[in-house]
């Protein structure tokens, strides 16, 4: 196994970016999770490293990769980590993803620009589907346009003000998620446009094949959704490991890491 793990900083326009690379052969691109970052995956990476060149990055807003000067669209990071692949000079790439790294591979298999250089895919707890919604979201919801309509009827520098002071307050910090809560300025911004975003509508026309591996238990992106994207893939399959959480590959990493050499090495 390669233990030696390379670091290297490239500069993506404005953006500095940390990449992590490991091992010799094929290459593997890993897309981390939100509020995650290039380590996240590092033992995986190891165990493929032995047959396959991984690299690792700091998605733009995480790790040691620099906050994007603008509230990026997941088509945006998608056009970032393209740009990564051209910069490394990598003509054909598998992808493992995790999570909110899905969105940015599913983002790139729709454009043939830049998904003919993607050979594999292997998403493990993939975002993009919309959601099943309990009441709770529903009242957060409301809740948050009654408290802010007061301030929206205020003429524009007052109207700042007064919804930067709302932002501040207990109880609308109580209204937000714990990632949400969490984020400031641009990233808070990309946040928004990222969970707003729903991909279902973009996977039929997905021609590659992708296998979704899920963990049983997960309950930041139930089962539910991997089933959705198995349906609307037109070249998927979906396979389930027991007593795993989001974060299968952390929960079983020896079964985890077995599937995925299986899958990406044959």
């Amino acid at each position: 196994m390669y233990d030696s793990i390379e670091t290297q900083f490239l500069t993506i326009g404005s953006v500095r970016t940390r990449v992590l690379r490991a091992g010799k052969g094929p290459a593997i691109l890993f897309l981390h999770g939100w509020g995650c970052n290039a380590e996240t995956m590092i033992h995986t990476a190891k165990s493929l490293s032995q047959a396959n060149t991984c690299y690792l990055i700091d998605l733009p807003g995480f790790g040691q990769t620099d906050i994007p000067d603008s509230a990026w669209q997941i088509a945006d990071y998608a056009t970032f980590v393209h740009a990564i692949v051209t910069e490394l000079e990598l003509e054909t790439y598998h992808i493992l993803a995790h999570s909110f790294g899905g969105r940015i591979t599913f983002k790139l298999l729709s454009n043939p620009d830049y998904s003919n250089r993607i050979h594999k895919v292997l998403i493990t707890g993939g975002a993009g589907m919309k959601p099943k919604r309990k009441p709770s979201f529903y009242f957060k919801k409301y809740t948050v346009k009654i408290l802010k309509a007061p301030f929206l009827l205020l003429p524009g520098s007052l109207r700042e003000r007064g919804l930067e002071w709302l932002r501040q307050t207990a109880i609308w910090k109580k209204l937000g998620s714990s990632d949400f809560r969490q984020l400031d300025g641009v990233m808070r911004q990309i946040f928004i446009n990222t969970v707003t975003e729903f991909q279902e509508s973009e996977l039929p026309y997905i021609s590659h094949e992708v296998f979704l591996l899920w963990g049983k238990n997960d309950d930041s992106t139930p089962v539910y959704q991997g089933e959705r994207m198995e349906k609307l893939l037109p070249n998927s399959s979906l396979v389930l490991l027991e007593n795993a959480g989001h974060y299968a590959f952390l929960d079983q990493p020896a079964q985890f890491n077995a599937i995925a050499k299986a899958y990406l090495q044959a």
